[in-house]
């Protein structure tokens, strides 16, 4: 799932660091996918940084019952096969498209019928210390916190999440994606098809997108 997919799970969370928690791992390997850490409960006995560590567990347990899903399974096949002609010759793999593109599709209903609030979320992010946050990252064995922490301002700085409120922006979000693997990776045409895909394909779940949340809920309350 994506960060506001993520978020949805603890919209009412009063605590910051545990909202943090729950969006770094991906925040992490959006800052550089080299950095690989896992955090070990033992090292957070308490406070903010045991906040942290528990967030980061939700997030685990969330994407895990998220991808064996057959909401996922399914979703994520179906739009592979209507991206495939849409993105024929590109280099970008047909399955890695429709694995993104139902999460960021997922993020985009969640703001467009205001089950989630972008402000609130990035106002709970600014309210996380970045001297916890990097010692939460050099206990978990992180050479080098700042990595992270110039990625994260800038990430607080541009709110891009709110862009997803516009659909036509969810193809525009899987070419930046798709470009820190491949530099070019789609034709101006073959990101106009792409759009048409997720528009229509958006529509289409745009009434029964919330049983997946009704699902994983229940399964990840106690956390």
């Amino acid at each position: 799932m994506n960060f506001l997919s993520h978020y949805y799970f603890d919209r009412y969370t009063p605590n910051c660091y545990h909202v943090l928690g729950t969006v770094m791992p991906d925040l992490l390997k959006n800052a550089d996918k080299s950095i690989i850490l896992h955090p070990q409960q033992q090292h957070y006995p308490s406070g903010s940084l045991h906040q942290l560590y528990n967030g980061w567990q939700k997030h685990l347990l969330v994407d895990r019952h998220f991808h064996n899903s057959e909401f996922f399974k399914t979703h994520s096949h179906q739009l592979k096969l209507q991206l495939r002609p849409a993105i024929e010759g590109s280099p970008v793999k047909p399955f890695f498209l429709g694995h993104i593109a139902i999460e960021l599709i997922l993020d985009n209903l969640l703001l467009t019928t205001n089950q989630v609030n972008a402000d609130d979320f990035y106002a709970h992010l600014s309210s996380c210390d970045d001297t916890v946050i990097s010692m939460f990252l050099t206990i978990s064995d992180m050479k080098d916190p700042s990595l992270f922490t110039r990625y994260f301002e800038n990430f607080k700085r541009n709110k891009y999440l709110h862009s997803y409120a516009q659909t036509e922006q969810v193809a525009y979000a899987l070419k930046r994606i798709c470009m820190r693997i491949w530099p070019n990776p789609f034709t101006p045409e073959q990101e106009a098809a792409m759009n048409e895909v997720i528009v229509s394909y958006r529509q289409s779940i745009e009434t029964s997108f919330m049983e997946i949340f009704g699902e994983i809920s229940p399964l990840v309350v106690s956390c």
